[in-house]
């Protein structure tokens, strides 16, 4: 039997793919002559690197690159503390933006050929203007008004809403804490919370499901600022606090403002300030988090920067323990929330109107067959057959 042949791949690629991939106890296990590989004793069979690529998630082709390449990550990355150790961005941060630019490009070209026009709130702000006025502006395009959260049963349901306006103004909202539909792939939120892709047709934000729902509602606004300001992002907004950067301050302030006015609360603090749980009873007026409001209570002065980090973690500690939300378990509901209701709605009916393939369909959603018809009767668009 004739011998495998074996490729001449550049060492520093493997120990490169491998350390990108932060899995490298898992290669090791699988790869027993990983270490041989990396220091050039041994070489991997075609088929041993096929399986390395699809274990580190590396596009097989980079393994025939004389070095490692130098990967661009084509947004802004901003962390809240640069004096951290910085390892390379993971690939499925790197996979999920790219999967995300794909959705998107093909949401703004179709948009374009149905002849819409620009959003006009898109990078409508300047870095300069009054966070209240932008905030203001923000609930008057969302077609929200003041105190619409309080209107809410509680806060996931005010999280919800936020998104559903969102979505009707014509932001993609996508919520996942995996890598499209791999539950092997678990995004980090300590990596980042999450990102946006503004585009003048089709901005999408994107809010890293695996991160506590207490602080998706931040998150979400955050991003929201972002498109008005009309800046392309990813943030890990470690502890809900933003990097020292102009525009992620600024973004900030102006989430912060529209998700709890400056104004209404001082007038509620002076209220609960002394009972044994202000912060549950700032939350139950203006339908967020406790942890928002501990937040702004920190950006008004109110509490003291240590004060918020103790409550940070005991509150992170408490949601752990937790039951999931029920829509967790709802595989059809979750891909409103992975795939996005006004991406998936435009998808489906371009593949009714035969404007795209099936094929089309199903990569640029994740799913295919009988899972892509059980998902479009759900939103209710009938069967495509």
């Amino acid at each position: 039997m004739a011998k495998a042949l074996r490729i001449d791949v550049n060492s520093s690629i493997i120990q490169w793919a491998v350390e990108r991939s932060g899995r490298a106890f898992i290669i090791e296990k699988k790869f027993p002559k990983i270490h041989e590989w990396i220091k050039g004793e041994s070489m991997p069979t075609l088929r041993q690197l096929e399986d390395l690529a699809k274990a580190t998630y590396t596009p097989l082709g980079y393994f025939f690159l004389p070095e490692p390449p130098i990967e661009q990550f084509p947004i802004p990355y901003f962390r809240t503390d640069k004096d951290q150790p910085f390892h390379s961005l993971s690939p499925d941060l790197i996979q999920t933006v790219q999967i995300m630019q794909r959705r998107q490009n093909w949401m703004r070209d179709y948009l374009v050929d149905l002849g819409h026009e620009p959003l006009p709130y898109v990078n409508s702000a300047k870095i300069t203007d009054d966070p209240i006025l932008v905030a203001q502006d923000i609930r008057k395009t969302l077609g929200l008004e003041g105190g619409w959260a309080a209107i809410q049963p509680n806060w996931t349901k005010a999280l919800r809403n936020l998104q559903m306006h969102m979505e009707n103004i014509g932001i993609i909202v996508v919520v996942n804490s995996i890598v499209g539909n791999n539950t092997h792939r678990k995004l980090n939120p300590a990596e980042f919370r999450g990102f946006v892709l503004v585009d003048e047709y089709a901005p999408l934000v994107f809010v890293n499901g695996a991160d506590g729902k207490a602080a998706q509602m931040f998150t979400l606004a955050h991003e929201l600022v972002h498109i008005w300001f009309g800046v392309s992002a990813a943030f890990d907004l470690r502890e809900l606090q933003p990097a020292n950067d102009k525009i992620e301050l600024i973004c900030n302030k102006v989430a912060a403002e529209f998700l709890v006015s400056k104004h209404e609360f001082k007038e509620i603090w002076s209220e609960v300030s002394n009972t044994s749980e202000p912060f549950q009873k700032l939350a139950r007026q203006f339908k967020v988090s406790e942890l928002v409001v501990a937040r702004r209570a920190l950006d008004l002065n109110y509490i003291t920067k240590e004060s918020f980090i103790e409550f940070y973690n005991y509150y992170l500690a408490r949601e752990r323990n937790k039951i999931k939300n029920d829509d967790e378990g709802n595989f059809y509901a979750t891909q409103n929330l992975r795939i996005g209701r006004r991406f998936a709605e435009a998808i489906i009916t371009a593949v009714r109107e035969e404007k795209l393939l099936y094929h089309e369909a199903y990569q640029l959603t994740g799913l295919y067959g009988d899972t892509f018809e059980r998902y479009a009767e759900m939103l209710g668009l009938g069967n495509l057959i």
